[in-house]
């Protein structure tokens, strides 16, 4: 029954609950009241024609825009009511488009300086290289297929795997859940392929969220998918829902 109790038991065991969240930018609503939920351990792929507001709801999860109304809760916790470290040590990880990593330092560099040291100077200072830290750095990077590069600096780094470098960047600070945008843009057809493996590996242990409009990378991740337009939730589902969804047909795919 629509609004039953299957509905609100799914909203009350979210890890992410998105309720009617909006955002208007000198009148224009780039989000316009919209809800969603995710829950542990799920990825969710979000995909839309330009314009239809996936960067700008990532936005307002990490704090980097604050909504016109609206709530964004994880775990419990309002995030609309934090600041944007304060979001990324509640447990909230945010890769861009562009990666950004430090490209004068070595792999193992970029993942050692990303390590979570406390929230005072002096943790920060007595920060040491132990062997506990070598072992989790060595881990990430395996992950994230960096293992044979930890010495090489970032700059040298191919294009996909600077992304991998920024995911595992951000899996060094434990995140419970992930928010990525567009992993796979300007990649090679292997570096997706392993993309692909690389986040349903991670989805086993943590929320992912990803924006992306490679319809052939969504069918190889995505076990549910929402579909955003003009700010709204146009369709959701798994891939072929969506994709015979005329809605979404018109919009988008057939476009």
């Amino acid at each position: 029954m629509p609004g039953g109790v299957g509905e609100v038991s799914t909203a009350l065991s979210a890890l992410l609950r998105v309720d009617a969240l909006t955002v208007s930018f000198d009148g224009f609503r780039a989000v316009d009241q919209l809800s969603l939920h995710i829950a542990p351990c799920e990825l969710r792929v979000i995909i839309g024609p330009n314009g239809a507001g996936k960067t700008t709801l990532l936005d307002m999860i990490c704090g980097k825009t604050r909504p016109s109304s609206g709530k964004v809760w994880f775990e419990g916790q309002d995030l609309t009511q934090l600041s944007e470290h304060e979001i990324v040590r509640a447990g909230v990880g945010r890769k861009f488009q562009t990666p950004s990593v430090y490209e004068d330092l070595t792999v193992f560099e970029n993942f050692e300086i990303s390590m979570p040291r406390g929230q005072g100077v002096l943790q920060s200072i007595f920060f040491r290289r132990s062997r506990a830290v070598i072992d989790e750095i060595e881990a990430v990077a395996d992950t994230v297929f960096l293992c044979d590069h930890l010495e090489q600096k970032a700059g040298r780094l191919s294009h996909g795997q600077k992304q991998w470098l920024e995911i595992g960047m951000l899996l060094m600070q434990a995140p419970r859940l992930l928010l990525l945008d567009e992993p796979v843009a300007g990649m090679s057809p292997r570096e997706r392929e392993l993309t692909a493996e690389l986040l349903n590996r991670i989805a086993q242990g943590k929320a992912v969220i990803v924006i992306e409009h490679d319809m052939d990378f969504v069918k190889r991740i995505a076990r549910k998918v929402t579909v955003l337009h003009q700010g709204r939730l146009l369709s959701e589902g798994t891939v072929t829902e969506v994709q015979d969804d005329q809605r979404v047909i018109d919009v988008y795919l057939g476009h």
